[in-house]
């Protein structure tokens, strides 16, 4: 079953041509040049610049994939979680194409997209496995028995990770998007200074970076010039690898699941997968990281997760699917 699949849930634009679990054109459109001035991403902007891109970005996938329109069996888009505008344009233009070849639609669930992005390099992963899932705006932990067999054990209270690194980086003058920013500058840094490691002591697998990003403002307005930022960031760095390790390794060992899987921007990150990597051969646990270019949004991972309904569900969504801005694993 030949997919074209759509991803416009924040301010990248992509589009994939997939084959059952096999990927056929993957291309993507970023606006972080775009959005960097501002500090972050600007709603009204990226949905506008979704829309002038999507169509053409559509036709170099199926160029890539050497079919036509004509050729694809279903057409998928991202309806939820995200910026609605976003969502909006890329679940619209999919239901077009969809209207436009009498073929069927399937909207596909982002987060189901980072939950089954590894498939894209790891095909014979096996179920059960722990998913931590952490980027921009998501930091949880799930247990993934199926398509249809997904629980949340462990969720941010406050702050997702990535929205910390976002926040800590803009506060040391640094660059939009804050994560590979905070992970550049802590290069050649010493964890000198200690900051708190929130809800690490708590006996359950939830997340809290809020205090964490406050610790660091008082002691930076405290101490003014007096510090090494390569010294900074390395710490703040240091302390949200170890909070995100303990809880997911915990939850993998309270669980008794041998397979954990990272998913989402922040799994880019260098000392993050070193960790893993470190505690996971103590632990006697496989750990499965995805290639950086399939961390951040992509459409390859909307294509997999497309599939896997289909398969699964044996079924197609309505037209009128409309975008659910903040969709979520239990609501789906």
């Amino acid at each position: 079953m030949k997919i074209l699949a759509i991803e416009s849930s924040c301010d990248d634009t992509g589009v994939s041509v997939s084959e059952g679990r096999k990927i056929l054109s993957n291309v993507l459109a970023s606006q972080i040049e775009i959005h960097r001035k501002y500090g972050g991403v600007v709603p009204e902007i990226a949905a506008r610049k979704h829309l002038e891109i999507i169509s053409y970005l559509v036709q170099e996938a199926l160029q890539k994939a050497e079919l036509s329109v004509s050729d694809i069996d279903v057409f998928a888009a991202t309806y939820g979680p995200g910026l609605v505008g976003s969502l909006l344009i890329g679940l619209s233009f999919a239901k077009g194409l969809a209207i436009s070849e009498s073929k069927p639609f399937v909207a596909v669930n982002h987060l189901y997209g980072h939950i089954f992005s590894n498939f894209l390099s790891f095909p014979h992963l096996e179920f059960p496995y722990i998913v931590l899932l952490v980027s921009g705006g998501h930091t949880e932990i799930l247990i993934v028995r199926s398509y249809d067999d997904i629980t949340k054990i462990g969720k941010t209270i406050d702050d997702a990770a990535g929205e910390a690194f976002d926040k800590i980086a803009r506060i040391l003058g640094l660059n939009y998007p804050g994560g590979p920013e905070i992970e550049r500058i802590a290069d050649g840094g010493k964890e000198i200074y200690k900051f708190p490691r929130p809800l690490s002591k708590k006996d359950n697998f939830d997340f809290s970076f809020s205090g964490l990003k406050t610790s660091v403002l008082y002691f930076l307005k405290k101490n003014r010039d007096k510090f090494d930022i390569k010294d900074i960031a390395y710490s703040f760095q240091e302390a949200i690898v170890d909070v995100l390790t303990q809880k997911v390794f915990g939850a993998a060992r309270k669980n008794k699941v041998k397979n954990i899987v990272f998913a989402g921007g922040v799994a880019e990150n260098k000392r993050l997968r070193e960790r893993a990597e470190e505690i996971a051969i103590v632990e006697k646990v496989n750990i499965y990281f995805p290639p950086l270019s399939q961390c951040t949004d992509n459409a390859a991972m909307i294509a997999i997760a497309a599939n896997e309904k289909i398969q699964k569900r044996e079924e197609y969504s309505p037209l009128s699917t409309n975008a659910i801005p903040y969709l979520d694993i239990e609501n789906d």
